[in-house]
This record gives structure tokens, C-alpha cells and sequence, in this order.
């Protein structure tokens, strides 16, 4: 039998997702993400092919995001509930990690495949995050999938999306838990014995 980690199927099995809305200040330093940052992309690289890039952001340019986020919103006719929505986690983020999938073309490595490691990378950068002890939460909503707001809001170019914005800040005291998925109803055996 291969050496188990105990300690780390503990932390995954007690890791909970908290609300970005009630995380507040202070939030990780410059080498504190980097660190964050580091051990979340030793593995989705993919192939060593890394088809994705990271932005991150401090409040200030969360700020003009929500800025961006309301203008884009009256330019596509949004009513109230569009703009609040659309400004929402920028207004009240603190520190956030744009994760923007970027695909190229490859004979070996499918494009659906390229953008997966992007997803693997945003709940890496999760579960470091809560690892090294604070709040993180990822986070798209509707300016996210909105080509004309990620072309001016994070460089985005043809065939980049965003795959995820993962807040990072101090989150509060630890929910009670949630009910989590029946593993009967999601999971079908086949070929191995109990």
C-alpha cells in the first residue's frame, strides 16, 4: 500500500467554501500570493504547455473593474439587477486572482483539455490559499463571460475566457457545514469489488 497523507486528505475533507461578500481586510502580501501562487501551478501545467495566464489584482484595480463592470452593463441596456450584479464581488473584493484560460493550438493536447488544466489551476489556487490560512472563494458571474469586459478589463485576446477570480482575503469564523453530495447517487462502480 503507497504512504498515505493523512493531514492532507483531513484538509480536503474539512475544506469549506465561504462566501467571497464576507471576506474582509488584511490580505495576503506580495510574497504571500507568490508563495500561494507557486504551489498552486506545480501541477496543472499540462504537459509542460501552461495554457492559461494569471492576473492579480489588489483593491484598487478591483475598484475600476466595478467601474468597468457597470459601464459595460449600461451599454448592454442592463437594468439595476444587471449593474449590481456586474459590480458586486469587484465593489467587494479586497484581493482577487483572475485565472484567464489560454489555449493554443497543439497536436498532442486537445483545446478541451487546456482549458481543464485552467479549472484545475483555479481550485489549486483555492486550496493553497485556504492551506496557507485565508479565505478563498472562486467567483465568474456575468461580466466574466463577457468578451467586450474581458478584452478591456483583463487583455484578453481571441480564444481566452476566463476561467476563474479567485478572492483571497481574511475570511470570517467557519460556517457549520453544508449537506455535500451522495456519493450512491453520483458515483457508478464498475469492475472493482467492494
Amino acid at each position: 500500500m503507497p504512504p498515505r497523507n493523512q493531514a492532507a486528505l483531513d484538509f480536503l475533507a474539512s475544506r469549506r467554501s465561504l462566501p467571497a461578500k464576507t471576506f474582509t481586510a488584511p490580505v495576503p502580501s506580495r510574497a504571500e500570493v507568490t508563495e500561494i501562487l507557486a504551489a498552486a501551478t506545480r501541477v496543472p501545467d499540462h504537459g509542460k504547455l501552461e495554457p492559461w495566464r494569471l492576473l492579480v489584482l489588489g483593491r484598487p484595480a478591483l475598484t475600476g473593474l466595478a467601474d468597468l463592470a457597470e459601464a459595460r452593463a449600461r451599454d448592454l441596456g442592463g437594468d439595476a439587477e444587471k449593474i449590481a450584479k456586474g459590480r458586486g464581488q469587484y465593489d467587494l473584493g479586497h484581493l482577487a486572482v483572475v485565472v484567464i484560460s489560454s489555449p493554443v493550438a497543439h497536436e498532442k493536447i486537445p483545446q478541451v483539455e487546456q482549458v481543464l488544466s485552467a479549472g484545475a489551476l483555479c481550485m489549486n489556487i483555492v486550496s493553497a490559499a485556504t492551506a496557507a490560512g485565508w479565505g478563498a472563494c472562486w467567483l465568474t458571474g456575468w461580466p466574466a463571460h463577457d468578451a467586450t469586459f474581458c478584452q478591456q478589463a483583463f487583455g484578453c485576446t481571441a480564444g481566452e475566457t476566463v476561467a476563474g477570480i479567485i478572492h483571497i482575503a481574511t475570511a470570517p469564523v467557519t460556517p457549520p457545514d453544508r449537506p455535500r453530495p451522495d456519493l450512491a447517487a453520483k458515483v457508478t462502480w464498475q469492475g472493482l469489488e467492494e
